[in-house]
Parts: C-alpha cells; sequence; structure tokens
C-alpha cells in the first residue's frame, strides 16, 4: 500500500475524525484513562482549527491504501515562523513512513508561505512524537510559550523552496 498526501479543510468529515482521534489519543495518554465523547468535544473547541486554512496555515490528511489514517497542520506565528500541530497516525498504520511524508508535506507548504522556521511544543509522553522530530532535524531547544501541557520545544530551519540545507 501507498501513502497519498493531500491539503485538505480540517473540517471535512475525514479531517474531523482524524482530529477527533488525534485529542483522543493525547488526552487519554495525559488523563491515563480513556477520554470521554464529551472530553474530546470540549477540547475540539474553540482549538484554533479555523487558522489550519489560508492564509494562515494548512492541514494535510494522509491515506494509505485509500484510507484517512494520518494528519498534520502548521499555523503561522510571524510571517517567517510556523508552529506544526496536530502530527497523528493512527496506530494500525504506524511503522509505514507517515510521519515523515507528514512532515514533509507541511514543510514544503511551510516553505511556499515564506516560513524560515518551523517550531512545535510536545509533552513528556509523547515520546514517540519526540523521536519523529528528531529523527527528522527539528532540535530540542529552550522553552517557547508557557502553555499548559508544553514540556518540550523542537525547531526546524527551513531552507528556502529548492536549496539544500547542508550547502
Amino acid at each position: 500500500m501507498t501513502w497519498i498526501i493531500t491539503t485538505e479543510h480540517p473540517r471535512t468529515p475525514d479531517a474531523t475524525a482524524l482530529r477527533r482521534d488525534y485529542y483522543d489519543e493525547v488526552a487519554s495518554r495525559y488523563w491515563d484513562r480513556p477520554a470521554t465523547e464529551h472530553e474530546i468535544d470540549e477540547g475540539l473547541t474553540d482549538d484554533g482549527t479555523e487558522l489550519l486554512v489560508p492564509p494562515t496555515g494548512t492541514f494535510v490528511v494522509g491515506r494509505y491504501g485509500g484510507t484517512p489514517s494520518a494528519c498534520a497542520g502548521m499555523v503561522l506565528l510571524e510571517p517567517d515562523v510556523g508552529e506544526l500541530t496536530r502530527v497523528f497516525v493512527r496506530p494500525e498504520a504506524r511503522g509505514t513512513g507517515a510521519g515523515g511524508l507528514l512532515l514533509a508535506a507541511v514543510e514544503k507548504t511551510a516553505r511556499a508561505y515564506g516560513v524560515r522556521r518551523l517550531q512545535l511544543d510536545t509533552r513528556n509522553d509523547l515520546v514517540e512524537a519526540r523521536g519523529l522530530y528528531a529523527k527528522h532535524g527539528y532540535r530540542e531547544v529552550e522553552a517557547l510559550n508557557a502553555k499548559q501541557y508544553a514540556e518540550h520545544w523542537f525547531v526546524k530551519d527551513l531552507a528556502p523552496e529548492g536549496l539544500d540545507p547542508e550547502s
């Protein structure tokens, strides 16, 4: 099977289901118990999803063998700085390379927006996410914000489209 990663509005049925699954997983892991439907609904209320569309951001959906199985987003914080957010791969599709493909898709769009640095925050318990970011060139830095659930911060400097960052 292969991955197809496309830009999609974050409120389409497939994107909404992926965002719900993302929130369910991160909330359930944080609370060390299954999140309730009410908690998921509450967590997705006023969560900034409206910023995941042009001109303030982007949202991508990954389909594995035609099934919506992954997502990621980016929000512009400044004209040249974006925040990577909502990176998620459904459990049954993990280990298939989706994470790297999602990051590449978001980074490509970020470059087209003029973003030169992507940053993100994550938590202690999201070990797999931290490993993914490090593997794909994100470096851990000092705190970038004081968000409630932020415990680790990463940045990646993006070379302009078409330029090799190593040259």
